[in-house]
C-alpha cells in the first residue's frame, strides 16, 4: 500500500485486522475491504491490477496523485489491455461506493400464519449478502431444512415430532463477512511496504423462533364390514382403519391421548340404501358400540349388536371432539363417516317360506290340481336389489300318501310317500302365487311339501337367502283327497213281475277303500257316511220315462232300501224288511245313490240302466227292444251288447241278432256295413233281458253294435241305429302294469222267500248260468272298465211252462 516504500521481500509478520489505519476513514476501510473480498483473489491479471490500482488510490491517494494517478500507473501493464484495466478498475470503484457498508449486518423474524405454515423474514446490511439458513423443527418450500438466502421473505412449514403436543420453529443464518465492514487484515515487513487483505471478520449470524405452537391431530375412521352376509342371530362386526389426516397421534408423558369412536349401526333396509353425507330422517337404528381409539391402524368393533332380522344394515363411525373432556383439545374436530357406503354395509339374509293351500280340497282321479302359496319372508324384509325383490325359486312336490287314510303330520317325509311331480313357482317378492298343474292319477290322499333349496337359486341370490327350508308333509290344508270312484253294478233278478209279486236285487259295490266306512274324521277331513240308498222309483206309465236325466226329486216312490257303504255283493227284497213289492202295473226302476264322503266320490246309477228295471204288466204292451252295450273294454278282452226286449204279447218264433262294427277312430261317423261279429240267432220267448255273447278285438277304437229283432219268418220287427246312444263300446290299450280282466266269481242266487210263488214268466232260467258284473280296478286305482258281466241266459223249452224255483235254480 506504501507507494514510496521498498519491496516487501523481508520476513512479513502474521497479519493483523485493523479497523483503523493511518488516516483513512470507516468509509475507505470499508470499500478497500470490499474491492480486495469480491476481486482481490481473481486469477485473472487484468483484473489483479486494477485492484493494486485501487488500493494505491485509496490507501497512499497523495503519493498515487502525485506520479501520475491512474494515466501513470497503467503504464505498467502492458499496452493491449490498458484499456480493460482501466474498465475494471471504474467498475471497481462503482461497485465499492454502492456497495461497501461499514458495518455490515443480517436480522431474522418467523411469522406463523397456522399451526405449520409461516414465513421467514431476513434483513441484510448490505442487501446483497446472503447466508446460509438452518431451520430446526421446519423445512423450507422446496423440502429441505436448509437454504442459502439472502434479504426477503421465505415460505417455510413446520415439522413437529412425531406424537408431539406443542412445538416451535427456530432458524439459524450464518452469512460470509468477506468484503464487508470497515476494516483490512495488514501485513507487515519491517521497514517495507505494508501489504494489506481482506479483513477477517467473523460471519454474520443471526436466529429466530417461533412462539411455541399449541398442536392438534386429526384421526379419521374408513371401515369395511368384517363380512358382507350374516346371519340373523350374529355379532355384527366391522373392521375399522385409523388414519391421522393432520401431524400425527399426539402423545402426553409418553402416552398417546384416548379418542372414543361411536359406531351407529343403521337398519334394517329393504335394499342397500343410497350413501349419503347423513342418515335420512327416521333411519332405523339397530345399535350403537363405542371403541376407545389410541393409535392409527386397524381395529374390529366391539360386536355388541346382534343381527335382528334381515334387511340391509350400514355403519356411520363418528368421534365428537365435543365429547372427548379434556382431551378434546387435541383434536382439530369432530369426524363423521358417509352414510349408506356399500363396504360398509352388511345384509342379514332372509328367509323365504310359504304357507299353501291346495287347491280342490276333493278331486279325483285324473284331475289336474294346482296349489296356492302365499310367501314372505319369516325372519324380517324380503330384501330386494337393484329396486326390485330378489326373485325366489320355490319348489313343491306333490306325494301320494301310503294307506287311505288321511296322512299325519310330520316333519319327515315317509319313504312310502310316492311322489307324483314337482314343480316350481318363481317368487318375486312377498305375496299369492298359484303352481302349475300337478294331474293326480290315483285314488288316496295327496299332500304338497314346499322347500326353499339355496343350491336351486341364482348364484347371485344364494348369499341373500338364510337357508334351505322345508315345510312340513300332511299338513291338512295342503292336502286333496282324491276320492276313489265307485263301481255298483246290479241286476234285477227278473224283468217281469206280477202285480202284488215281488222283485229283487243283487247289487255289486266295488271301489270304496278297504277300511270304509270305519273312517271316523279328524276334526279337518269328515267321517265316512255309513250307506248306501237303494230306492225303487216308479211306476211309469212307459219305460220313455226311465231317461239319462229323469228327474228323480219329483218322481213316484216305491221304497227305499240301505245297505253298508263297503265292497260287496248285495241281495235286497228278500227279506221283511226291504221287501220290494209292487202294487200298481208299470215300469219300476231300482236307483242306487250313495252321497258321497271326503273319502269316496258320490255315485247315482242310471234311472236308464236296464239291468236295473223290473216291469209290472197291465192290459197291454207294445213290443219294444231297448239296447246297453258294455261301455269299455282292453284290447283282447271280451265284451258284449245286451237287449231288453218288452211287450205282453211276444210274437212265437222271434229271435235276436246281435251285429258289431269297427273298430273305428273315435270322432268319425259311425259306419255299420261289414259287421266283424254276428251273433247266434237267439230266441225271444218272453219280455226280458238277452245278451249277444261276448266278442273281442286286435285293435283300439270305438265298436257300434247293432240289434235285430226278427219275427219267425225273418221279417224285421225291430231294429237298432249305427251309432245309438249306449250301443257304443271303447276298446283301448291297456295302460303299462294293468293286470289281466279277471273271471268274475259267481255266487249263488239267495233263495226266494218260502212263501213265494214263482210269478214272472220262463225268464227265470236266464238266472242260472248268470252272474253280476265284476270289473277290474286297474293298477293304481284306474276306472273299472266295463260296466259288468250280466247273467248269462239258457234258452228255455217251453216258454209258456211255469216251473218252480228249485227246478230253475238246477237247470
Amino acid at each position: 500500500m506504501d507507494l514510496l516504500a521498498l519491496p516487501p521481500y523481508g520476513s512479513t509478520q502474521h497479519p493483523e485486522l485493523k479497523t483503523t489505519l493511518d488516516s483513512l476513514n470507516e468509509t475507505e476501510l470499508a470499500r478497500l475491504n470490499y474491492v480486495m473480498g469480491r476481486w482481490g483473489e481473481s486469477q485473472d491479471p487484468n483484473i489483479t491490477s486494477a485492484v493494486q490500482m485501487y488500493v494505491w488510490d485509496v490507501a497512499d491517494h497523495g503519493n498515487y496523485v502525485g506520479q501520475g494517478g491512474d494515466g501513470h500507473f497503467v503504464t505498467r501493464v502492458p499496452a493491449n489491455v490498458r484499456a480493460t484495466v482501466l474498465a475494471n478498475l471504474a467498475a471497481m470503484r462503482d461497485a465499492a461506493a454502492a456497495n461497501a457498508v461499514a458495518n455490515p449486518s443480517v436480522s431474522m423474524s418467523i411469522q406463523m400464519d397456522d399451526q405449520y405454515h409461516g414465513q421467514l423474514t431476513i434483513s441484510t446490511n448490505p442487501a446483497t449478502a446472503t447466508g446460509t439458513v438452518t431451520l430446526t423443527g421446519g423445512i423450507f418450500a422446496n423440502g429441505s431444512a436448509t437454504a442459502t438466502l439472502g434479504a426477503g421473505t421465505h415460505q417455510i412449514v413446520g415439522t413437529p415430532a412425531e406424537g408431539a403436543p406443542e412445538y416451535r420453529i427456530e432458524a439459524k443464518m450464518s452469512a460470509p463477512a468477506v468484503g464487508y465492514g470497515a476494516g483490512v487484515d495488514l501485513f507487515y515487513t519491517p521497514g517495507e511496504q505494508r501489504i494489506l487483505g481482506t479483513a477477517s471478520f467473523e460471519p454474520l449470524t443471526a436466529t429466530a423462533q417461533s412462539p411455541v405452537i399449541p398442536l392438534d391431530f386429526q384421526p379419521i375412521i374408513e371401515t369395511q364390514v368384517s363380512s358382507k352376509f350374516v346371519q340373523a342371530g350374529d355379532p355384527m362386526l366391522d373392521d375399522l382403519t385409523v388414519s391421522v389426516t393432520k401431524h400425527s397421534w399426539i402423545k402426553i408423558d409418553g402416552q398417546p391421548v384416548p379418542v372414543v369412536a361411536e359406531g351407529r349401526l343403521y337398519g334394517p333396509f329393504d335394499s342397500q340404501p343410497a350413501e349419503a353425507n347423513a342418515p335420512p330422517a327416521g333411519a332405523p337404528l339397530a345399535g350403537t358400540e363405542e371403541l376407545t381409539l389410541t393409535h392409527a391402524g386397524h381395529y374390529v368393533s366391539p360386536g355388541t349388536i346382534i343381527a335382528p332380522e334381515s334387511g340391509f344394515y350400514t355403519w356411520v363411525w363418528s368421534i365428537d371432539k365435543t365429547a372427548q373432556g379434556d382431551w378434546g383439545k387435541y383434536l382439530t374436530d369432530s369426524f363423521t363417516d358417509r352414510f349408506g357406503r356399500v363396504a360398509e354395509t352388511s345384509v342379514v339374509p332372509f328367509q323365504p317360506e310359504a304357507v299353501s293351500q291346495a287347491n280342490g280340497r276333493l278331486v279325483k282321479p285324473g284331475d289336474e290340481v294346482t296349489d296356492t302359496i302365499t310367501v314372505a319372508s319369516t325372519n324380517g324384509a324380503w330384501l330386494e336389489q337393484n329396486g326390485e325383490p330378489i326373485p325366489v325359486v320355490f319348489e313343491g312336490s306333490a306325494y301320494q300318501i301310503p294307506g287311505t287314510l288321511p296322512p299325519a303330520q310330520s316333519t319327515e317325509i315317509p319313504a312310502g310317500a310316492v311322489p307324483l311331480g314337482t314343480v316350481t313357482v318363481t317368487a318375486t317378492g312377498p305375496g299369492t302365487y298359484t303352481s302349475p298343474k300337478v294331474t293326480l292319477p290315483d285314488a288316496g290322499f295327496v299332500t304338497w311339501v314346499w322347500e326353499v333349496k339355496k343350491s336351486s337359486q341364482p348364484e347371485w341370490v344364494r348369499p341373500f337367502i338364510a337357508s334351505d327350508w322345508r315345510d312340513d308333509y300332511g299338513i291338512n290344508v295342503e292336502t286333496h283327497s282324491v276320492r276313489w270312484p265307485l263301481t255298483i253294478t246290479s241286476e234285477v233278478r227278473e224283468y217281469n213281475v206280477h202285480k202284488g209279486g215281488r222283485a229283487f236285487d243283487r247289487i255289486t259295490v266295488s271301489g270304496f277303500p278297504e277300511n270304509h266306512p270305519e273312517f271316523e274324521g279328524d276334526g279337518y277331513w269328515q267321517p265316512d257316511a255309513k250307506e248306501l240308498t237303494h230306492t225303487v222309483y216308479g211306476p211309469f206309465a212307459t219305460d220313455a220315462e226311465l231317461t239319462e236325466d229323469m228327474e228323480l226329486d219329483d218322481a213316484p216312490v216305491l221304497t227305499r232300501i240301505t245297505t253298508p257303504a263297503k265292497n260287496g255283493v248285495y241281495d235286497i227284497g228278500y227279506g221283511e224288511d226291504d221287501r220290494i213289492q209292487p202294487t200298481e202295473p208299470g215300469y219300476y226302476v231300482v236307483v242306487t245313490h250313495f252321497e258321497g264322503d271326503d273319502r269316496v266320490q258320490p255315485f247315482t246309477s242310471s234311472p236308464a240302466d236296464i239291468w236295473e228295471r223290473f216291469f209290472v204288466p197291465g192290459p197291454e204292451q207294445p213290443l219294444s227292444v231297448v239296447t246297453q252295450a258294455q261301455a269299455q273294454a282292453f284290447v283282447g278282452d271280451p265284451f258284449e251288447d245286451t237287449a231288453l226286449v218288452q211287450g205282453s204279447a211276444i210274437p212265437e218264433g222271434a229271435y235276436l241278432v246281435f251285429r258289431a262294427y269297427g273298430p273305428q277312430l273315435a270322432g268319425e261317423d259311425p259306419v255299420c256295413e261289414v259287421p266283424f261279429f254276428v251273433s247266434e240267432q237267439i230266441a225271444v220267448t218272453e219280455a226280458g233281458h238277452y245278451r249277444s255273447g261276448t266278442t273281442s278285438t286286435d285293435a283300439a277304437g270305438n265298436v257300434y253294435w247293432v240289434e235285430t229283432l226278427y219275427g219267425k219268418d225273418g221279417n224285421v220287427l225291430a231294429e237298432g241305429r249305427c251309432g245309438a246312444p249306449g250301443e257304443t263300446t271303447v276298446v283301448s290299450v291297456r295302460p303299462p302294469g294293468t293286470p289281466e280282466t279277471p273271471t268274475p266269481d259267481k255266487p249263488e242266487l239267495p233263495e226266494l222267500p218260502p212263501e213265494l210263488a214263482l210269478t214272472g214268466g220262463t225268464a227265470w232260467g236266464a238266472w242260472v248260468g248268470g252272474v253280476a258284473a265284476v270289473l277290474l280296478l286297474a293298477a293304481g286305482a284306474t276306472l273299472w272298465f266295463g260296466r259288468k258281466l250280466a247273467l248269462h241266459r239258457e234258452r228255455m223249452q217251453d216258454e209258456d211252462e211255469e216251473v218252480t224255483i228249485d227246478e230253475l235254480m238246477n237247470q
